[in-house]
Order: C-alpha cells, then sequence, then structure tokens
C-alpha cells in the first residue's frame, strides 16, 4: 500500500533536517546530472522519489559552492510545451520539465550519475529561456 498524506511530508521533514545539517557539499559544475533531494513538494511541483525523495536534475547555473540552479529530469513523456527531450540517462530516455526549473542548496544533491553533452546543454538552456521567457 502507497504511503499517503502527512506521512511522506514527516518522513521528508526529517530527511530535509538531516541535510540541512550537512557541513561539507559535494563539488559540481554546470552540465552535471546529479541525484537531487527534491523532497514530497506541493501539489504539481516535481517530487523526488524513493525512500530519499532524489530525482536526477540537470545543473544548469552555477551561482558558487552552495548554489545552483536545476532542471529536473523524468522518464515520463508527455506532449507538453515544457517537455524537452535530452536522450538517455542512466540507460533510459529522459526529458527535462522546464517548467520545474528551480534553484536549490548544494546539500541535496546525492551522486553524480552523469555529464551531459555541450550541445545539448547550449540546446536545453535556450530552450529553458525561451519557455520561460518568450522567444
Amino acid at each position: 500500500m502507497s504511503e499517503i498524506g502527512p506521512n511522506k511530508f514527516d518522513r521528508w521533514n526529517t530527511l530535509k533536517q538531516k541535510l540541512e545539517r550537512r557541513s561539507i557539499v559535494p563539488y559540481f559544475n554546470e552540465r552535471e546530472i546529479w541525484f537531487c533531494n527534491l523532497g514530497k513538494n506541493i501539489g504539481f511541483e516535481q517530487d523526488g522519489r524513493g525512500h530519499n525523495f532524489a530525482r536526477p536534475v540537470v545543473i544548469l547555473k552555477k551561482f558558487n559552492k552552495n548554489i545552483f540552479l536545476c532542471i529536473p529530469l523524468t522518464t515520463q513523456a508527455k506532449e507538453l510545451p515544457f517537455y524537452y527531450s535530452i536522450g538517455k540517462v542512466i540507460g533510459r530516455e529522459a526529458w527535462a520539465i522546464l517548467l520545474q526549473m528551480r534553484p536549490m542548496s548544494s546539500k541535496r544533491l546525492v551522486n553524480k550519475i552523469g555529464m551531459m553533452r555541450e550541445d545539448l546543454f547550449l540546446k536545453i538552456k535556450s530552450a529553458a529561456r525561451d519557455y520561460i521567457f518568450g522567444s
């Protein structure tokens, strides 16, 4: 039976408190794909999955060692203007959810799983800019 209601929020809150206490953060760069603790979010915001509420993200912009802008990835294809195909990530077809782009603390990073090709990275940056701000 799937966990419902406040239980997931309680588990996420416990993990979030643990992440906040992290004193060492991983070294990361733009174009990298990481599993990231996105959490249990509200409404239609993209959640993480599994026991640590993680999901792959591509790091779009590194502001400093503590904060970055990322786009969550999914394996669920949808014919929506804010889903952008990026090819395979850890052996599965993946899409960047441009609408869910947001800043994150590096304390949320779990482990690096890949590096996006530079040409594809430039295309996804352009697609995100066009989607959010218009072309």
